[in-house]
């Protein structure tokens, strides 16, 4: 049985056949799942809530150790902080914007912390042992030792940035989504206040109708209204909002809104007129999209419709010049 798997693993039409198959069900889940999602705007408010609460509760917890240092208590899980103190996996596991990276991919808390630095201790781990295997017991590839030796080692620094490339898509699905809808989240931000709501209730209600068209920016929108509630700085909950979307336009907004806490200025005017710069950029970037496809469709029309076009058109004339023979 074992003889027949290294057999069929060592086949070059077996592995093309597996990889075939992998990519076809691939594609049938990138194609199926969008239709069978459901509508995940309940769940990811369901997390905001779950975020209000432990934003709330750091806030009590500060209150009670200023007002009563003897009440303090451990925080849940010190255990797991002082080993990875104590043996420093962060500084040699972890990256140095990488608690950043999580909290723009949408990933909070401890638990994120501890999952990324897992990954990333147990994946290179992995696939330098399953590469290590594969070409000293399964196939050699006719190679040295010492060749085999780092095919292995590069299957391991693959597995080192495969966490860091994840983190990457994930952030860029989440801002593109956020940039698309953020023109239309400032435009109501702006009608809600100049019609007289505070900027708490301005997010509030922003973050309610936007959720349709952007979770990600509902998400975002509704921690920055807790923020606001909580936190003893407005200026922080500004900055933190820019830092987990690293969007321009929202460092933009950010930076309007501290000015108007800090010097009184008037905010309709400055939220005008980012909301028109925002709403400019995105059909820049339509246009930009635009121009670009017609370079990107020579090599197609080349290979594809030319040919076919060139068959169309000569199919007619040969068919009478081999009649006429």
């Amino acid at each position: 049985m074992i003889a027949q798997i290294a057999d069929a693993l060592a086949n070059p039409q077996f592995l093309l056949a597996l990889f075939a198959a992998v990519a076809a069900a691939a594609t049938v889940l990138t194609i199926a799942i969008p239709l069978t999602e459901g509508n995940t705007l309940h769940k990811r408010m369901k997390s905001v809530a779950t975020e209000r609460e432990k934003i709330r509760a750091r806030e009590r917890e500060r209150l009670n150790r200023q007002n009563d240092r003897a009440n303090l208590r451990p925080e849940p899980k010190a255990y797991m902080r002082r080993i990875v103190e104590r043996f420093k996996l962060g500084d040699w596991l972890g990256t140095e914007n990488a608690k950043q990276q999580l909290a723009m991919a949408g990933y909070r808390g401890a638990q994120a912390e501890i999952a990324f630095l897992f990954f990333r201790l147990a994946v290179p781990i992995a696939l330098f042992l399953f590469a290590l295997f594969y070409v000293f017991v399964i196939k050699d590839f006719g190679q040295t030792v010492m060749v085999r030796i780092g095919m292995a080692i590069g299957a391991a620094y693959i597995g080192l940035k495969a966490p860091e490339i994840f983190l990457s898509n994930q952030i860029a699905k989440r801002q593109l989504s956020m940039r698309l809808a953020f023109p239309d989240a400032l435009d109501l931000l702006l009608i809600c206040v100049e019609s007289g709501m505070s900027i708490e209730q301005a997010f509030r209600k922003v973050s309610t109708e936007v959720g349709s068209q952007s979770v990600p920016l509902a998400e975002e929108l509704a921690l920055c209204t807790a923020e606001l509630s909580y936190l003893s700085d407005r200026k922080i909950a500004y900055e933190n909002l820019a830092l987990r979307t690293g969007l321009e336009t929202v460092k933009s907004v950010s930076t309007a809104l501290i000015q108007a806490e800090r010097y009184g200025t008037p905010l309709g005017t400055a939220l005008r007129t980012l909301a028109q710069e925002s709403r400019d950029q995105r059909m820049n970037a339509a246009e930009k999209k635009a121009a670009a496809l017609p370079p990107k469709l020579t090599v197609p029309m080349i290979l594809f419709f030319l040919p076919v076009l060139f068959v169309i058109i000569m199919f007619p004339a040969l068919v009478q010049v081999f009649k006429w023979k």
